[in-house]
């Protein structure tokens, strides 16, 4: 039972049984030991040289990868802190898409950092303090050192692909390069004018993916693919120049909400509900064979008659099409939703060059393709195992997210380290002109940032403290501003000739999101947890409160 005391030495009871308190810092202490395991669990894959990590869940389910967002949230952890730093990264992974590995290592070493000033007597208020003073100097100095770039510009949004597939585990140099271009493709197509502004919606690029094949199989569809089946085989696999009607109705006779009976007494009686009811399913297709309509996509379902006339009329129809793929076709073919038969007309169809069915991996699957500018497209993402499709697919959506990032900014930075350092360089000169203890916090802020360079150059091979000193010395001269870790040649070089640009909004967003994480951290100095502590000789590990990687060090 937990207890405190009060100034005359007597003891008073406030928390239940079992309930466990850390004070002051101590609970400093062990939530900046949770914070640097967590980074440092995933320190390892960042860069085109990272390693991945296999995740394994109670069921056998198996998760290879190096995404950070991914592998943090797969790992179902419980520590107040830990949770925190899986908050940033998911953060990054909303706003940007990419650079979730950096956010929470950066967070990390941010709180290391803090914890060697707390070893030396400096308080939490001005760690605080002077970490958001370097955060906030540090996206002015990111401004000052990017370039702009445009929608038009191929050359530097290929290198921001290409980049940002880099470090995943996604086929040959051949296959990133081929899915640079193909996300690039999809990204322009979307791409909206407004107000002098480029807008893109990633939710209007459908990633749909099927084991089979390999990663070079991965495709562009102009339009969108529905993971359905033809609903009646009599009907036509194949449509060219359709005309699609969108429906929001169910072609069959509905059951009333409400209790109702129906007495029949003589097989006449029978026999005419049976035709009336047939009657009013043929109405329904007429309607829809009057519009024009050579293709229709229902939400609901279709009767086993209504499918025959479709199919007698020969008209394509596919139903219970998710309401989100209803939505992109909507966008794709220029054809509006429809609740009412009645309000069918040929003004509310779209269109589309092809609808096929094909069969892809022994299973059936509708492509709508060859629209004309449509405003939703497709990437098809293949590969040969589970694993491998679903890491093409979390590699793209980082691809989209790295591209939508730098387009509507329109503005990018050099990476391979090189902005790290020369953020780190201006920040020490920014705290030489700050009086006080800030300035302490400043300092180690800019030392937390060069530590992307310094895991660049270990994952490569090369000597951290090494690499670190010559791009130090390269960055004080004008023409070396450009110069990062090339983890290729295990050297540092030219990031700039080697193509290797990063969007402006990553960086900014990893900056900002782990310096305010390492501000909420910061100012906890009580920790009060009503769970009880596991058995000593337990199981530990992240979910031990208190316990495992709370004295991780």
């Amino acid at each position: 039972m937990a207890e405190n005391q009060l100034q005359g030495g007597q003891q008073y009871l406030f928390l239940p049984e079992g309930a466990t308190r850390i004070l002051g810092r101590e609970a400093q202490r062990t939530n900046i030991a949770v914070a640097y395991a967590v980074a440092s669990l995933i320190r390892t894959t960042l860069g085109p040289k990272g390693m991945d990590k296999m995740l394994v869940s109670e069921l056998g389910d198996i998760v290879i990868t190096n995404d950070g967002a991914t592998i943090l949230e797969e790992m179902n952890v419980e520590h107040p802190v830990a949770k925190i730093m899986v908050e940033v990264a998911k953060t990054q992974d909303k706003e940007v898409g990419d650079g979730t590995t950096t956010a929470v290592i950066l967070s990390g070493e941010l709180l290391k950092s803090a914890g060697n000033l707390l070893d030396k007597g400096v308080h939490p208020s001005i760690i605080i303090k002077g970490y958001k003073m370097a955060a906030d100097k540090a996206r002015e100095i990111l401004s000052d050192y990017s370039y702009t770039l445009t929608i038009s510009d191929e050359d530097k949004l290929n290198q921001i692909a290409y980049v940002a597939l880099a470090s995943k585990n996604v086929g040959s140099d051949a296959s990133k390069k081929y899915i640079s271009k193909l996300t690039i493709q999809a990204i322009k197509q979307v791409a909206e004018q407004r107000d002098g502004k480029v807008v893109i919606d990633n939710d209007l690029i459908k990633i749909e993916k099927k084991e089979g094949g390999s990663v070079d199989d991965t495709e562009f569809i102009n339009g969108v693919l529905i993971d359905k089946e033809v609903a009646h085989p009599g009907m036509p696999k194949q449509v060219k120049n359709a005309k699609i009607a969108l429906l929001d109705v169910a072609l069959e006779i509905e059951k009333t909400e409400t209790d109702a009976r129906i007495e029949i007494t003589s097989p006449d009686q029978m026999q005419a509900f049976l035709e009336q009811e047939e009657k009013m399913l043929k109405s329904m297709v007429e309607k829809i064979e009057k519009s024009g309509a050579t293709a229709v996509f229902t939400q609901k379902g279709i009767d086993d008659i209504a499918q025959h006339y479709l199919a007698k009329a020969g008209i394509m129809a596919v139903r219970r099409v998710k309401k989100s793929d209803i939505e992109k076709l909507s966008k794709a073919t220029g054809g509006r939703l429809v609740t009412s038969l009645d309000d069918l007309t040929a003004d509310d169809l779209g269109y589309a060059g092809l609808i096929e069915e094909r069969k892809v991996s022994g299973e059936e699957m509708v492509f709508v393709e060859k629209c004309k500018d449509p405003k939703s497209v497709t990437l098809f993402v293949r590969g040969s195992t589970s694993q491998v499709v679903n890491e093409a697919e979390r590699s793209i959506k980082d691809v989209l997210g790295a591209l939508t990032s730098a387009i509507e900014e329109g503005r990018y930075v050099i990476g391979g380290g090189s902005i790290e350092i020369d953020l780190a360089n201006k920040l020490r000169e920014y705290a030489a002109g700050v009086g006080g203890r800030e300035q302490l916090a400043i300092q180690e802020f800019a030392e937390a940032v060069e530590i992307i360079p310094k895991i660049l150059a270990d994952s490569a091979g090369m000597d951290p403290i090494d690499t670190l000193v010559q791009l130090r010395s390269k960055h004080k001269n004008k023409d070396g501003k450009v110069y990062g870790v090339n983890i290729y040649e295990g050297a540092i070089a030219d990031m700039n000739k080697l193509g290797v640009i990063e969007p402006l909004k990553v960086k900014e967003q990893a900056i900002a999101s782990a310096s305010e994480a390492a501000e909420i951290i910061l100012r906890i100095d009580d920790m009060i947890s009503s769970k009880s502590r596991p058995p000593a000789g337990g199981e530990g590990g992240m979910g031990a409160q208190g316990g495992g990687m709370g004295e991780a060090d």
